[in-house]
C-alpha cells in the first residue's frame, strides 16, 4: 500500500509525483509504455498564453468568456517555467522570446483586437502590432502581414528533456516508477484502490489519473464517464538546422500554423494539422496536411523556400471540446482525481501538477488559483 498511485508517464504524471514526492507524499508512478513516449515527448515545445486563435473564430466570444480563466492558468505556468531548468536541476532549453500572431487582414485584425480583451481580462499582456512594429521586430515576416498582437510571456522549451527531469527529481525525492505497467482495472477497496496492471496489483490510498488520451479508458474502469475526454491525430515537421532567424513563437491569424526555432537550429512547424490514423491504430503523417502546413508557413516567412524539411511526425494530443481542462477529484470516487489538460497540455504541465498535488493532499491550491472552474462535474 503507497499513499498516492499516479497513472501514466507523460509530464502530467511525473509533475505530479514530483510535486507529491516533494511534499513528502509516498508515490508511485504506473506507466504502460516507457515515460515521455506519446504526447508529452512528441509535442513541439511551445508555450502558448493567448488565447487560441482558431477556436476563437470558430466558437466565439461566448466561448472565450467561458475559456478566459484558463488563460490565467497558462499565465502562471509559464511563470512556472522561467525557474523550472534551477529546479530540476536540467537544461529544458527554455526559451521565452515572446508570442506573435499576424494578420493578413483587416477582418483579421480586428478579430485579434477583439480576443486582446479577453486576454488582457486575466492580466496577459498583450501589444497590438502594427505593420512598422512588425518590420522593426519581426523582419523575417512576410510584407503581406498588415498586423499581429505580441505576448511577451511566450515561448518554448524541448519536450525531449522536460518529462524525463521530472521524473528523475521525483525518483531522487522517494517516488517509485513502474514502466511497461499497463492499467488493466481498477477496484474500490475499504482503504482505497486496488490498481491491476500485468505486472501484479498495486494498491493506494489514492489515485491520480494523468492518463492523457487514454485517460477516458481508465475512468471507466470505476464506471465514470469522461464523455469529452478525447484524443486528435495531430503532426508536426522539422527542418534541417540554420542559422538563427526566428526568435519568437509565431501564429498566423487566417489559418492554423506555430512556427519557432529550437536551440540546435531547426525550424519547428505545426498548428494543429490534423494526421491520419494508420493500419495499426497508431497516428502517421497525413500527406494533404503536410502540403498546407507548408504553404501557410511559407506565405508568413518567405525565406522558409529555401530550407528543407527532413522529418514529419505524428502523435495524439489531448483534447476536449471546451478546450478547458479537469483537475481534481472525481465527487462520486472520493479519492480518484484527474489531471487532464487539453491541447495546451505541454504549457500547463507544471501548474496543473501543482494544483492536483495540492489537492490530493487537501491543501490549499498555490497562486491564489480558484480551482472551482477546472474541478470534475461527475
Amino acid at each position: 500500500m503507497t499513499d498516492v498511485i499516479v497513472i501514466g508517464g507523460g509530464l502530467a504524471g511525473c509533475a505530479t509525483a514530483y510535486y507529491l514526492a516533494a511534499d513528502g507524499v509516498e508515490v508511485t508512478v504506473l506507466e504502460r509504455f516507457d515515460l515521455n513516449t506519446l504526447a508529452s515527448g512528441s509535442n513541439a515545445g511551445s508555450l502558448h498564453a493567448q488565447i487560441p486563435h482558431d477556436p476563437f473564430i470558430r466558437y466565439g466570444e461566448q466561448w472565450a468568456e467561458n475559456y478566459a480563466s484558463t488563460v490565467g492558468l497558462l499565465a502562471k505556468s509559464i511563470k512556472m517555467w522561467r525557474t523550472l531548468d534551477e529546479e530540476l536541476g536540467a537544461d529544458l532549453e527554455v526559451k521565452l522570446r515572446g508570442g506573435l500572431l499576424v494578420a493578413r487582414t483587416p477582418e483579421d485584425m480586428q478579430a485579434i483586437e477583439r480576443k486582446a480583451r479577453h486576454e488582457r481580462g486575466q492580466g496577459l499582456e498583450i501589444r497590438l502590432f502594427d505593420r512598422g512594429d512588425i518590420e522593426r521586430e519581426a523582419p523575417y515576416v512576410s510584407e503581406q502581414m498588415i498586423g499581429g498582437a505580441f505576448c511577451p510571456d511566450e515561448g518554448k522549451a524541448n519536450p525531449f528533456a522536460v518529462t524525463p527531469a521530472f521524473a528523475r527529481t521525483a525518483q531522487r525525492l522517494g517516488a517509485r516508477i513502474e514502466r511497461k505497467a499497463n492499467v488493466l482495472g481498477i477496484e474500490r477497496t475499504n482503504g482505497g484502490y486496488d490498481v491491476v496492471t500485468n505486472r501484479g496489483t498495486f494498491s493506494a490510498r489514492r489515485v491520480v489519473n494523468a492518463a492523457g488520451s487514454d485517460a477516458g479508458r481508465v475512468a471507466e474502469m470505476l464506471g465514470i464517464g469522461l464523455a469529452d475526454v478525447q484524443g486528435f491525430p495531430i503532426q508536426v515537421s522539422v527542418t534541417e538546422k540554420v542559422a538563427p532567424m526566428i526568435p519568437h513563437l509565431l501564429y498566423c491569424a487566417s489559418d492554423k500554423l506555430t512556427l519557432k526555432q529550437n536551440q540546435a537550429g531547426s525550424l519547428l512547424i505545426g498548428g494543429g494539422w490534423e494526421a491520419n490514423i494508420g493500419p495499426y491504430g497508431t497516428p502517421i503523417a497525413n500527406p494533404v496536411s503536410l502540403r498546407k502546413n507548408m504553404a501557410v508557413a511559407l506565405s508568413a516567412v518567405p525565406a522558409l523556400r529555401d530550407i528543407r524539411v527532413i522529418r514529419t511526425w505524428a502523435a495524439i494530443v489531448n483534447g476536449t471540446d471546451d478546450w478547458k481542462p479537469i483537475l481534481g477529484e472525481i465527487p462520486k470516487s472520493p479519492g480518484f482525481f484527474i489531471n487532464f489538460f487539453p491541447w495546451m497540455g505541454f504549457t500547463a504541465g507544471p501548474i496543473a501538477a501543482r494544483i492536483v498535488a495540492s489537492l490530493v493532499q487537501g491543501k490549499p491550491v498555490p497562486f491564489e488559483i480558484d480551482p472551482a472552474p477546472f474541478l470534475p462535474k461527475s
